[in-house]
């Protein structure tokens, strides 16, 4: 719908794991296991718990359009022998039971191959797709100018506002999210800890421009098969290219690729916030002294019910795009001023961090609210008067942590020694 202005939302990602490489040393040092450790050091228990409820709020609906997704693919790749609403039946049942069984170890062992098959699936199609559509005059002839624009018109009622939300959404979620920072703690040092951002953002870039690549240049050949005013109709296009725009083998294999994504994100955004309802709520607040047995079997019964939770989402879901955009949203204003600001100022307090992880969350689930009760009219592109759910969200969730902070009383110098050792001074 957006075509290459779609990148907006990459972009923002992108330049999230850039600003990364630089706070990489002081993440892979700090040690801790979860967002909610580096949140009760800094900030307290309750900022602790507060932030668990967004994180599961967020990730709840991402697993949620991923079992959509799900849906489309198996719907797609059987002709509508199986139906949209049967797809995420059957997705949502494969991704809660494989995760509940295998954990963390099915996460580590299906991450690797999962991103190999997506890269080749993607490098392969490429030229094929390209040339199935006449290359860009073919493409350019076919669809509005729009498609190929910085910033497209469809983005709604302030349509370079909507860029930039998109662009900060996926900016602040990346820099926020629990998954990098875990991946940073495994890393051998942190040296190799920020050789893993280059590579990781050179990868990113080139997968996700390909992506869109594909969906555009596919379209400009099914634009008359897909009818964009039913929203989830335009994720259906990367699968129509693989069955219709590439060779068999490639198809079956870009098939593949979005099966990938699907389980992938699934499995890893099911398992993260049950370890936090594990490790922030149960094993902080209510059984401080269980057994690891009785963490294990706890956890498999939250990624049941977070599971449950997200299919009875993804039954009712009217838009992937304006889901994602909501998950990344209350994520990104939430939790990730707060934590930055726990890394880098050392005047940040307790009451201010947890003044920016609830005003950020209320004001995201007040504006998700709005746009379901408010008359169609006034919600342009699922957005209240026209205004992206990210800007007044992120408003008030800095200025509640730094008029806060600079209203209460500053941390002692004894509390900042974990995230701001001193240097000692050569003799």
């Amino acid at each position: 719908k957006a075509g290459f202005s779609a990148l907006w939302l990459s972009a923002g990602a992108w330049l999230g794991i850039i600003l990364i490489y630089f706070l990489a040393a002081k993440i892979q040092t700090f040690g801790q296991y979860t967002i909610g450790d580096i949140l009760e050091v800094r900030y307290g228990p309750l900022a602790r718990l507060f932030g668990a409820i967004a994180l599961v709020i967020s990730f709840t609906a991402i697993v949620s359009y991923q079992f959509v997704a799900g849906g489309f693919i198996l719907n797609v790749a059987t002709d509508g022998a199986i139906s949209d609403k049967f797809g995420i039946y059957l997705a949502a049942t494969f991704v809660i039971l494989f995760t509940a069984l295998g954990g963390m170890v099915a996460v580590a062992y299906t991450d690797l191959p999962n991103g190999i098959i997506i890269l080749l699936a993607c490098l392969l199609s490429v030229p094929f797709v390209y040339a199935a559509a006449g290359g860009l005059k073919g493409a350019q002839a076919v669809l509005p100018p729009g498609y190929f624009a910085v910033v497209n018109e469809q983005f709604g009622l302030h349509p370079t506002l909507k860029a930039l939300g998109y662009f900060f959404s996926t900016m602040f979620l990346l820099l926020g999210v629990q998954s990098m920072y875990q991946k940073f703690y495994s890393a051998r040092s942190p040296k190799d800890a920020k050789k893993a951002v280059a590579f990781w953002t050179i990868g990113t870039i080139f997968v996700e421009t390909m992506v869109v690549i594909i969906a555009v240049f596919s379209y400009s050949k099914f634009k008359d098969q897909i009818n964009l005013s039913i929203p989830k109709e335009g994720g259906k296009v990367v699968l129509l290219a693989a069955k219709n725009l590439v060779p068999t083998p490639i198809g079956i294999l870009l098939l593949g690729a979005a099966c990938a994504v699907v389980i992938s994100t699934g499995m890893n955004y099911l398992l993260s916030p049950s370890t936090n309802l594990i490790r922030d709520v149960y094993q902080r607040f209510i059984n401080p002294k269980a057994d690891d047995r009785k963490l294990v079997a706890l956890q498999k019964v939250f990624i049941v019910i977070i599971g449950v939770l997200a299919f009875l989402l993804a039954l009712r879901l009217k838009s992937v795009l304006e889901m994602s955009y909501f998950a990344y949203t209350i994520y990104g204003v939430a939790i990730t001023p707060a934590l930055i600001a726990a890394l880098t100022w050392k005047r940040a307090t307790r009451a201010g961090g947890l003044a920016s992880i609830v005003s950020g969350t209320v004001v995201c689930i007040i504006m998700k609210i709005l746009a379901e009760v408010l008359p169609a009219e006034k919600v342009p592109e699922g957005d209240p008067w026209g205004i992206p759910l990210i800007f007044p969200a992120l408003f008030v969730s800095l200025a509640s942590l730094i008029l806060v902070s600079l209203l209460t009383k500053p941390p002692k110098e004894e509390d900042l020694q974990t995230f701001f050792p001193k240097k000692h001074e050569p003799q």
